[in-house]
């Protein structure tokens, strides 16, 4: 198979973000750039010593044996970086690691893009990375804007985590896969792709009641998870409600695609939909 007009034209899709976003991406290689990623990361996370997401020495080893340490810059700043490695299968998938970029301007977009036309130019077909199901933008950025899918929940997947996002509550995380050649994701990354239908045999599964969840019934063929409007906040303001968020999404996010159902969607107001096969 040639693969050289999907290369090409997932490098336009990537330029056209680039452009939209008013930034520069490109591959780092040096270290006082890992350094600014480091800075970058820690003014995002606000880690604890020795926390970091990942270290000015790690990605310096992963940049120089080939693996993938991008930044995204607004002439000399840097506003956006992202570091993934290759995973199994061997030859055909990245595990995208971490990502971080000031919001607003369409600069975590350009990163994912330029990483997709990078993973095509060298024969890779998959690119997979967590996130926390919680976090509603996230899973609109994931699944909706970039046409990924989540396919394993992972419960308490990192430990406890000592950051100012996670600190206090558990790391449960969906692992998401993206497809580079689907449809789906090719229609995502050109901007043509379509708000999810909600069938309308959908039944509620987990729902919300002012700041708390409330379930539903979990025994139809399509299912609405709907999770809260900004946990992070909530986890400040009333961490009883940001747990029994945690742990009611656990048992019914995690418990139907455990049971074989398929996050197929995440609709504008917050909602997962999950269909049986």
């Amino acid at each position: 198979m040639d693969t050289g007009p999907v290369v090409a034209e997932a490098e336009r899709q990537f330029r056209a973000a680039e452009r939209r976003g008013g930034v520069e991406v490109r591959e780092l290689h040096q270290i006082s750039e890992f350094r600014q990623v480091f800075a970058l990361y820690d003014d995002i996370w606000h880690a604890d010593p020795g926390k970091a997401p990942i270290s000015t020495e790690l990605m310096r080893a992963m940049s120089h044996s080939g693996n993938y340490v991008t930044g995204a810059f607004d002439g000399a700043r840097l506003v956006g970086a992202c570091v993934g490695f290759f995973a199994d299968p061997v030859g055909t998938a990245l595990h995208s690691h971490v990502t971080g970029a000031l919001p607003g301007r369409g600069i975590g977009f350009a990163l994912k893009l330029h990483q997709r036309a990078w993973a095509l130019a060298r024969g890779l077909s998959t690119v997979f990375w967590t996130y926390d199901p919680l976090v509603r933008r996230n899973a609109h950025f994931n699944i909706a804007k970039l046409g990924a899918r989540p396919e394993e929940y992972l419960e308490s997947f990192y430990g406890p985590m000592a950051d100012a996002i996670n600190a206090g509550d558990e790391s449960d995380r969906l692992l998401v896969v993206w497809r580079l050649t689907e449809p789906r994701v090719v229609a995502a990354c050109s901007g043509t792709g379509k708000p999810p239908l909600v069938p309308d045999e959908a039944r509620v599964a987990l729902a919300a009641k002012g700041d708390r969840p409330v379930k539903g019934t979990t025994d139809g063929r399509v299912s609405l998870v709907q999770i809260p409007r900004d946990v992070e906040t909530l986890r400040r303001t009333d961490p009883t409600a940001a747990r029994a968020w945690r742990h009611a999404t656990r048992d019914v996010l995690g418990g139907l695609i455990g049971q074989g159902a398929r996050v197929t969607g995440f609709t504008s107001d917050g909602h997962y939909i999950l269909e049986r096969q």
